[in-house]
Parts: C-alpha cells; sequence; structure tokens
C-alpha cells in the first residue's frame, strides 16, 4: 500500500512538473512587462460639428485583426480613415462630421469579439467644453453609449476595472505576486509584504503620472523581470534565511516602488480623463489592489490543499514553480535587454 502511494505521489509530481514546464513554454510569449494594454479610441472635438476619431491598437499574435470603430450614427467621414503601423502597434485616424451633440450615441467596435485572447476598448470622448468621460468596451459588449453628462463614478467604475484586470492579466506582476506569497508562506508575514508592496506601488504610480518622477520604460520592464528571477532563486533555496524570508515587508517595498513605475507605464498608453485625474488614479489602484488581493487568496488556498493532501509532494511543487517562473522571468529579461 505504502508502495502505491509513493508510486502516486511520484506521478503526481512528475505530472506538476511537466504542466509547469509547458506553462512556462507557453507563457514566455507575451515579452511586455504588461499585458493588459487595451485598445485605446479617441473621439477629440476640433470644432462645433468636427470630430477626430483616433485608435491605437498594440499588435498581439500571428492572428492579427485590425479593427475598426464604427462611429456614432450622427456623424460621416469626411475623408478615408488612415491607418500606419506604429512600435508594436496600428494607428488609426479619421475626421468626423458630426450633426448634433453625440451624448446618448454609441461607438461600436464589431472586430472586438473576433479577436483572439481577451480584448477590451478604452473610449475616451474630449468634447471641446465638457469633461472628459471614458468608457470600456469589451468582446461581449462591444459598443458604449456617450453619456450626456459624465460623472465621477463613471470614470471610478472603468479604471476600477481596468486596474483589477491589469494586475490578474499582467504575467510579469502576477507571477511577482506568486513567488513572493510562495517564498513567504505564513499568514501576517504576506500580509505585511503585500501591504508594502501596494504602498510602494501607489507612491510611484502616483509620482509618475502626476509628473513628479519618470524613468527609461524600457529599464523599468528589464528590472521588474530581474525581480520576479530574484524571487524565483530565493525560492529555490528551500529552508534557508534568504533575505526575502527575513524581511519580506522591506524587499516587497523595494520591488514595489519598480513595479509602480511598471503600472505608470501602462497607464500612461491608457490615458487619464482630464478633470477627473484623482478619481481615475484612485480606482486604477485599488483595482490593482482588488486584483492582488484574489491572486494572494488563491495561492494560499492552493498551497493549503496541497499541504492537506499531497504533503509528501508539497517540495517538488513549490520547486517546479519556482523553476517555471524562473525560466520564464529569465525569458523576459533577456528579451527585454536586447530590445532596449
Amino acid at each position: 500500500m505504502r508502495l502505491q502511494r509513493g508510486r502516486l505521489h511520484g506521478f503526481l509530481g512528475i505530472l506538476w512538473i511537466a504542466v509547469s514546464g509547458l506553462l512556462a513554454v507557453f507563457a514566455v510569449t507575451p515579452a511586455h512587462a504588461d499585458e493588459i494594454r487595451p485598445i485605446v479610441i479617441e473621439l477629440t472635438q476640433q470644432r462645433d460639428d468636427l470630430w477626430q476619431m483616433h485608435w491605437k491598437q498594440p499588435v498581439a499574435g500571428r492572428n492579427f485583426l485590425a479593427i475598426e470603430p464604427v462611429p456614432p450614427a450622427n456623424c460621416t467621414t469626411t475623408a478615408q480613415p488612415v491607418i500606419r503601423q506604429g512600435s508594436a502597434a496600428f494607428l488609426g485616424s479619421v475626421m468626423l462630421q458630426c450633426v448634433g451633440p453625440l451624448g446618448g450615441q454609441t461607438v461600436r467596435v464589431p472586430q472586438l469579439a473576433q479577436l483572439p485572447g481577451k480584448s477590451d476598448a478604452l473610449l475616451r470622448v474630449e468634447p471641446s467644453d465638457g469633461p472628459v468621460q471614458s468608457v470600456r468596451l469589451t468582446a461581449s459588449q462591444p459598443e458604449a453609449t456617450i453619456l450626456q453628462q459624465p460623472g465621477t463614478w463613471q470614470v471610478f467604475q472603468t479604471y476600477l476595472i481596468i486596474g483589477a484586470e491589469h494586475i490578474i492579466m499582467g504575467w510579469d506582476h502576477l507571477l511577482f505576486v506568486i513567488a513572493l506569497v510562495l517564498l513567504v508562506q505564513r499568514g501576517w508575514p504576506v500580509v505585511a509584504a503585500a501591504t508594502a508592496f501596494t504602498a510602494a506601488h501607489s507612491i510611484t504610480l502616483a509620482a509618475s503620472v502626476l509628473g513628479f518622477a519618470g524613468v527609461n520604460q524600457a529599464a523599468v520592464e528589464a528590472l521588474i523581470a530581474m525581480s520576479i528571477v530574484f524571487l524565483a532563486l530565493e525560492l529555490l533555496r528551500d529552508g534557508q534565511a534568504t533575505l526575502t524570508r527575513r524581511w519580506p515587508a522591506i524587499i516587497a517595498f523595494g520591488f514595489g516602488l519598480l513595479h509602480g513605475f511598471g503600472f505608470a507605464g501602462a497607464l500612461a498608453e491608457i490615458g487619464l480623463p482630464q478633470g477627473e485625474v484623482p478619481a481615475a488614479l484612485l480606482a486604477f489602484n485599488l483595482g490593482v489592489e482588488a486584483g492582488q488581493i484574489a491572486v494572494i487568496v488563491c495561492v494560499l488556498a492552493a498551497r493549503s490543499l496541497v499541504r492537506r493532501y499531497l504533503p509528501m509532494i508539497e517540495p517538488q511543487i513549490i520547486r517546479a514553480s519556482a523553476y517555471g517562473i524562473g525560466i520564464i522571468a529569465s525569458y523576459w529579461l533577456i528579451d527585454r535587454i536586447l530590445g532596449w
């Protein structure tokens, strides 16, 4: 009976290592710091009846499908759209002649449902004499209605969702949090480390967005990858008093300052609505924190289940996870340094 259990545990350990390896192979595809970079569509008023619609679509994967936003029904194009390819993105622009206000009108992106993976779009409407509003479009809801009178709550709700998706779908921030929780393990030290990480990235995110600080984004992305490699290496030193195990909050705070600049880079691409910057920034930060808490709870729950039902192979599982995280982060590090 013991022999059969030993074989079962051994088989499960090998299976977990194989799955981790496969995940590493598939996960190395994204090399940028923040995978949650939505399509951005801007409607900017030039004069009473003339608007410019501009969009930026990040290039993702081989099966690329270019979008073409459908303008409001009371608008007609004055010329053919101009589309050009920029660095890692397609840029489109078209002038619109509109009859009457845009409030109550809809903007559609029908190609969202056909794009591979999780594709979102952020619509920003900038009238010449009114508040800027931001509305989110998704594959399941590829159209958005422009509000007559946008409010703070609408901006808050939009950026809260973007922030939560940013931590959950942003591979490198996600792996950093997972590695940190696996390394620290215990309840209160995990809470302290997570709080320190949140406080730190909030500081640099706000400082960068408000123009008080700025760093080279390519360098930030490379250093973020290096921070994950560092945690993966410490995770492999099982049972040793590593820097992170001794001072988890201090290490998390230091790396959190770095990750805050990464968040700021992604937020700069999305943009903040003028006049609602504090609400949007607060909502984005709270969304990131909500996503981070969800990840921490899931990791702690998964490790608790492993300790209860598969205690014999827990070291193999942690080791396989460390190797998987380390391989992915090392690929990112090399790729980002070469692309610097």
